[in-house]
């Protein structure tokens, strides 16, 4: 019981401190405004993370994981002919982007300071990403469905165009109509390539 009680407390905590981190960013939250929006103690916290920064990064480690999105976007390349992992890997990308991961908040250390750790975990699960679509491209070449080409290079535009969109409406706020869009990036990157 007690066990249990106490991933409920890490988990209060974890959720509190993750709202003010993705809010304001590391410099900006003491370990008191941490205790007052968890309904807890310093030391609880201290017992739990060992002392602020250990909270941020296990934050940031919660947060900040794309591994199932990755997972996913690797799933749907895969399938079908390359033509149709295209569309799948758009349809994917663009629907289930997990936009939490990029709160900005989560990637300040100190004042305008990038986090170097959770950069480094963002900049590792971006690569696999890039290596999916550069998969995806290499396999329609190779199948005929694709003319010759560099699939780096046509990973970079496809996941440009994508990210457009993703990070227009995550900084912005701007809405977008994903369907329509997808099906264009679609068909346009397919043109292109064929």
């Amino acid at each position: 019981m007690r066990a249990q009680e106490e991933r409920v407390t890490s988990q209060r905590i974890l959720l509190a401190a993750s709202k003010l981190f993705a809010e304001k960013g590391f410099s900006n939250v003491s370990i008191r405004d941490v205790c007052r929006e968890s309904g807890t103690t310093a030391p609880v916290i201290y017992y739990h993370f060992g002392n602020k920064r250990g909270l941020f990064e296990a934050v940031v480690g919660e947060r900040i994981s794309i591994r199932g999105f990755t997972d996913a976007l690797a799933a749907a390349a895969e399938r079908g002919r390359a033509v149709e992992g295209l569309q799948l890997f758009v349809e994917s990308y663009l629907f289930h982007f997990p936009t939490q991961a990029f709160e900005p908040g989560l990637y300040l250390r100190d004042k305008a300071t990038l986090d170097p750790g959770t950069a480094k975990i963002i900049s590792a699960h971006l690569d696999r990403i890039h290596a999916i679509a550069a998969s995806l491209v290499r396999r329609g070449v190779e199948s005929g469905e694709f003319r010759r080409t560099d699939p780096g290079l046509a990973a970079d535009c496809l996941l440009g165009m994508l990210n457009r969109v993703i990070f227009q409406g995550i900084h912005f706020s701007r809405a977008s109509d994903k369907k329509a869009y997808g099906r264009y990036v679609t068909e346009f990157f397919v043109r292109a390539l064929r």
